[in-house]
């Protein structure tokens, strides 16, 4: 929209923005460049592309689009979240001390926990990131970034964002905040002050559970170089997503805004009807940053548009009635994974924290009665009904 987007509507923007009709064929949706390499015009002479890794005209449509919706100074695109992630801490060097949120996706536990303290050397201390204090005093001079997620993966805990960015700013760390729970729909942290976001944009960004891909998006405020040093890592480890996937992601983000709204409004009605029926439903907790109870809602009512579509629940008669409850919901799919239109019910414990060592998890509260759902857009009464059906079977 030729620097315009920035003064139209966030829904506006999820529709226009990096995007212009196709100048040759008038067509409303640009064509997916799907070519590896483009012609020359002379030496150091070309259309702005030379070969599909370091650009490629569809995937910087993409990443311009999420780059206005996160208010980034720019977007990258990667092939999964994970590959995001990995190449967020090439920024590092070797030996660099890192201050992790202590409940995060088991994906990025492992990469934090066991994979960059063997090949890089990092050290990196797990703390609680809900407890600015703990933060604080686990950062010292020495660290160079502090990672988390909020709402956090599985347990819902929410982070006070400005009380870390102002953390990392004493000790000129570097701040990177998973937002894949809560899509810049429901909160934008770098407008908070926070250097990366990244998204695991499988979930949510897509919300049809078929593709995979990542964001990493930098803030302009972020130290001077940080964007043109992701651009170069992006290209020199060569973690691109695809024309074609890049071409179903930015599809998907024009209905990003309407989706996360049914999202949010379904999650804060099963939400309040599995709290207000706990005993008759036999549950021992329900966590939602919508409930009142939730020990983050002030904060989460403070820094968020709304409260994500992800409720977890700890369900008494330990493993053995969860197991039956995953098995007993007809349209809450068991499955891994979150952010789709349709809606998932899953076992954190055995699934996407099972690479956790047990007393860690268990530590957290990642135990083996805790069952994660993802609420998705259909119609929130059939939900209900599910759910209800499969407690008091």
């Amino acid at each position: 929209m030729k620097n315009k987007s920035n003064r139209l509507g966030f829904d506006t923007r999820a529709i226009h923005a990096g995007q212009e009709p196709d100048p040759l064929t008038g067509a409303i949706i640009a064509p997916v460049y799907t070519a590896s390499t483009f012609v020359q015009d002379g030496i150091g002479e070309n259309k702005g592309y030379i070969y599909s890794r370091p650009a490629n005209p569809t995937r910087l449509s993409l990443e311009a689009c999420v780059a206005d919706l996160e208010s980034a100074e720019t977007a990258f695109a990667f092939p999964t979240g994970l590959a995001a992630a990995a190449t967020i801490l090439e920024l590092l060097d070797a030996g660099s001390h890192i201050v992790a949120h202590d409940d995060l996706y088991g994906g990025v536990y492992r990469l934090l926990a066991d994979l960059r303290p063997k090949t890089s050397g990092h050290k990196v201390t797990f703390v609680d990131f809900s407890n600015a204090d703990a933060v604080k005093a686990a950062s010292t001079n020495d660290t160079a970034m502090l990672w988390f997620e909020t709402p956090s993966n599985p347990l819902t805990k929410i982070v006070d964002i400005r009380s870390i960015v102002e953390i990392a700013n004493t000790v000129d760390a570097l701040t990177v905040c998973d937002n894949t729970f809560s899509s810049p729909v429901c909160q934008r942290p770098l407008e908070l002050g926070v250097s990366i976001v990244m998204h695991s944009a499988t979930k949510f960004l897509n919300g049809h559970s078929d593709l995979l891909a990542g964001i990493a998006a930098v803030s302009p405020t972020a130290p001077e170089g940080i964007a043109d040093r992701m651009r170069y890592l992006q290209n020199a480890v060569g973690s691109v997503l695809s024309p074609n996937d890049s071409a179903l992601l930015l599809r998907s983000l024009k209905t990003l805004p309407i989706r996360m709204q049914r999202h949010c409004e379904n999650a804060t009605r099963i939400a309040n009807f599995l709290s207000e029926n706990k005993t008759r439903l036999g549950l021992e907790t329900v966590l939602y940053p919508g409930l009142p109870d939730h020990p983050g809602h002030a904060v989460a009512k403070q820094q968020m548009n709304g409260f994500g579509a992800v409720v977890s629940l700890l369900v008494e008669g330990g493993q053995e009635r969860a197991d039956k409850l995953l098995q007993r919901t007809n349209l809450f799919q068991f499955a891994v994974s979150l952010g789709g239109v349709e809606s998932l019910i899953q076992h954190p414990a055995s699934l996407t924290h099972a690479t956790v060592p047990v007393e860690r998890r268990e530590a957290v509260g990642v135990v083996d009665n805790l069952v994660r759902l993802s609420v998705g857009i259909e119609a929130c009464d059939d939900l209900i009904a599910d759910l209800e059906q499969a407690l008091l079977a």
